[in-house]
């Protein structure tokens, strides 16, 4: 599933509301995602605090915001753009591909987060472009792994 130009300006558009409260909704939505499905603490059984808005889901939240800001600024080109994230992760944190399964769960909570916080923006539009926005972030974060 490929982005239209008119997706691309709606993420843009989008992500220019969201960007300023970036930290906070990453949290939000790492922390729904290990209370809705708490199968997925397995991944971040290294953490000592799994609470809602403990310090390791706020830093952690935080940088998973920057990777979806950078993904944003480089939209035209996800898998060349993201290529450095995706050999992080493959190469350097050795990320298990089966933990990208967790990323579509991120990518519910982190819409639904979304639609919560900007319940007059998060219109349907909105909302297609942004699933297939981050279902194109997860595949091209797994890149090296194929």
């Amino acid at each position: 599933m490929s982005l239209t130009a008119k997706n691309k300006d709606t993420v843009k558009s989008f992500w220019a509301k969201v960007a300023p409260r970036a930290e906070e909704i990453g949290t939000d939505a790492l922390s729904r995602m290990l209370v809705v499905y708490p199968q997925t603490k397995t991944y971040f059984s290294h953490w000592k605090d799994l609470s809602p808005g403990s310090a390791p889901l706020r830093k952690h939240g935080k940088t998973v915001m920057s990777g979806v800001a950078e993904a944003v600024s480089k939209i035209d080109d996800l898998t060349a753009g993201l290529l450095t994230l995706s050999e992080l992760h493959a190469f350097q944190l050795r990320v298990d591909p089966a933990n990208f399964k967790a990323s579509r769960i991120l990518s519910h909570n982190l819409l639904v987060v979304l639609a919560i916080q900007f319940p007059d923006d998060f219109t349907p539009e909105v909302h297609v472009a942004m699933d297939k926005f981050l279902s194109a972030v997860a595949l091209a974060l797994s890149e090296k792994y194929r």
